[in-house]
């Protein structure tokens, strides 16, 4: 069972996705709403990968980011940015890639998250 952390301040956005990951009985899913408790979040779950939020209010999911890199123990594990700075249409069905890190637009579809799993985990 692949294990999927989600890291969104907008707790109803991260509550769907869970349910909608968890419900095909391939995932366990962890959600984090605050961008803060990240990092401890990862350590604590050891994610197979991470969807991460670029704008939160206390830290950026860019600095997550970077963050994670920087940990020795979780610098392997795949990010993909969710943000609703760009949309679908910019960036195509199953995203695109910023700093060598891929996101993908708000809302997300079911069927785009699934892709991108079975795609980097």
């Amino acid at each position: 069972m692949k294990k999927i952390l989600l890291v969104d301040d907008e707790v109803a956005l991260t509550r769907m996705m869970k349910l909608v990951l968890e419900r095909s009985g391939e995932y366990e899913v962890y959600t984090e709403n605050s961008g803060s408790k990240a990092i401890l979040a990862a350590r604590n779950f050891q994610p197979d990968i991470i969807f991460l939020d670029i704008m939160m209010p206390e830290v950026s999911g860019d600095v997550i980011a970077q963050n994670l890199r920087e940990d020795k123990d979780l610098a392997d594990i795949p990010v993909v940015f969710l943000t609703a700075i760009v949309s679908k249409k910019e960036t195509g069905p199953l995203g695109s890639v910023i700093g060598g890190n891929r996101f993908l637009a708000k809302p997300v579809k079911a069927a785009d998250l699934l892709k991108v799993i079975e795609e980097l985990t």
